[in-house]
């Protein structure tokens, strides 16, 4: 959490708190904010503008772009809609001042909704990639099976299926044992 004021932290603190967030790093300060981040992992951060060193935004784009911590940015409420349109495509969460206790919880639920589903796309991407590098790798030892021992394409996929049950190893090990072969 970072906040310009004490008291924006002392009030930022308690609504945390009453949320059932125990542990609380706060700052006044955009650099002390970006130190932490690159030190930790948070799930949640909150940066009520104006900051000693900067307004704000700059830090939130910064998160949003370095992590997966779900953001919180509060501004007066006259520029808020401004700083929202900013600020949206980085998934950053604009609430303005003076902050109702009550829209600043759901806010806080609404974050953490969207960083989990967010954690949860980027696990299944994750999969999903490593996924498409396996079939890469056996699409090329197929080729290698195609150019140097002049299978066709079917025979070479049934090789590999083939010794993958033989040798119970995975496609993927078979696949890289057939490259270490025939490439160098």
């Amino acid at each position: 959490m970072a906040s310009g004021s004490n008291k924006g932290l002392d009030l930022l603190s308690q609504l945390l708190k009453a949320s059932g967030y125990g542990q609380i790093t706060s700052t006044s300060s955009g650099n002390d904010a970006r130190r932490y981040i690159n030190m930790n992992e948070y799930e949640l951060c909150i940066i009520n503008t104006p900051l000693i060193d900067e307004f704000g935004h700059e830090l939130s784009i910064k998160i949003a772009e370095s992590c997966n911590s779900g953001i919180i940015l509060i501004c007066k409420s006259d520029i808020a809609d401004d700083v929202s349109d900013k600020l949206s495509c980085y998934g950053v969460c604009v609430v303005s001042k003076p902050v109702n206790k009550a829209i600043f919880h759901q806010s806080i639920r609404l974050v953490s909704a969207t960083r989990s589903r967010m954690l949860g796309l980027q696990t299944e991407n994750f999969k999903l990639q490593t996924k498409i590098e396996e079939i890469r790798l056996i699409n090329r030892a197929k080729c290698a099976l195609i150019q140097y021992l002049k299978f066709t394409e079917p025979q070479a996929h049934r090789y590999i299926e083939k010794q993958a049950m033989d040798t119970r190893q995975t496609r993927k090990e078979v696949a890289q044992h057939i490259l270490s072969t025939y490439e160098m």
